[in-house]
């Protein structure tokens, strides 16, 4: 067996964000763990529907077909079930053909605790305390909130980013937040040529982008976003930021404020994330979306 990844591309996911699990998790929340462990066991040969994040790990799984050799990207079952219960789960994952073959079935607990072994570039969970727990840590996660988008009918898989406290710390933002955009807007045009620190999701892009590398511009099955509020002249530090770490976007879309569902939307995202609430709750109407709850804008307020 081998004994780590490498250079793979390593996403963490939940049961729940997999697959739908709405039936027995409803189970759960009215009659208790034991009811829930019995459901599931009834039910280990019914076939999971697919979850929000199904059609993105289905994508990413698929590129290892592309390249041939040994794998480049593997995707990890991290899960709240007990192996017994979670016996379904894996079913469900032989049914749809999804070669994923490493899982930690946690027995109620939290796996967040798993992450950091497996070497996991991207956690997603529709558990909010696990998610911020991953972050915690340094790693890219995302609470995946339920979508009302259908699946994408290309094969490219395509991501898109916020920028402030998603790929760039929330420096930036917290000078907004404090002081109001007209300061913000000077601020920003004053700091365009110092680079912004890395937010939680950068080693995760540059991570993706040594992926792309892989192949020609043309047949590569990755495009990334960035889908910001910026607008110009807060631009230019942006733009400059991303140079200095010599990553590349496929598209930047600056748009001062206007509501970013519809554009994510014609872009075709697979998947958005975003650290404001409000603007995941607009995504989600249009792609799957994942909030990433670091930064000023999730810290509560004292009193």
């Amino acid at each position: 067996m081998p004994k780590g990844f490498g250079s793979k591309l390593v996403i963490a996911i939940s049961s729940r964000a997999l697959f739908d699990l709405s039936d027995s998790h409803a189970v759960f929340q009215s009659e208790g763990l034991d009811a829930y462990a019995r459901y599931q066991i009834e039910h280990e040969d019914d076939v999971l529907p697919p979850g929000d994040a199904f059609p993105m790990v289905k994508k990413l799984l698929a590129i290892n077909d592309m390249l041939g050799g040994d794998p480049r990207v593997e995707v990890i079952l991290l899960s709240r079930n007990s192996a017994d219960t979670g016996l379904r789960v894996f079913n469900s994952i032989n049914h749809y053909g999804l070669k994923i073959t490493r899982a930690a079935f946690c027995g109620g607990e939290s796996p967040y605790r798993y992450i950091e072994p497996f070497n996991c570039h991207l956690f997603l969970s529709t558990d909010a305390e696990d998610v911020c727990q991953a972050l915690e840590r340094g790693v890219a996660a995302a609470t995946l909130l339920t979508s009302k988008k259908a699946e994408q009918e290309t094969n490219q898989l395509r991501f898109a980013f916020d920028g402030d406290a998603v790929l760039f710390s929330d420096e930036a933002e917290r000078v907004f937040k404090s002081q109001g955009l007209e300061e913000f807007a000077r601020h920003e045009k004053e700091s365009a040529h110092t680079p912004l620190s890395g937010g939680p999701f950068k080693s995760f892009l540059a991570a993706l982008q040594g992926l792309q590398k892989e192949f020609g511009r043309e047949e590569c099955p990755i495009r990334t976003a960035l889908v910001t509020a910026r607008s110009a002249p807060a631009h230019e530090r942006v733009i400059r930021t991303l140079r200095a770490w010599d990553i590349r976007l496929d598209e930047s879309l600056f748009l001062g404020g206007l509501d970013k569902g519809a554009f994510l939307k014609a872009y075709g995202a697979d998947v958005f994330f975003d650290d404001q609430p409000f603007h995941c709750l607009s995504a989600k109407e249009h792609v799957a979306t994942g909030h990433v709850p670091h930064g000023i804008a999730n810290q509560v307020k004292a009193g």
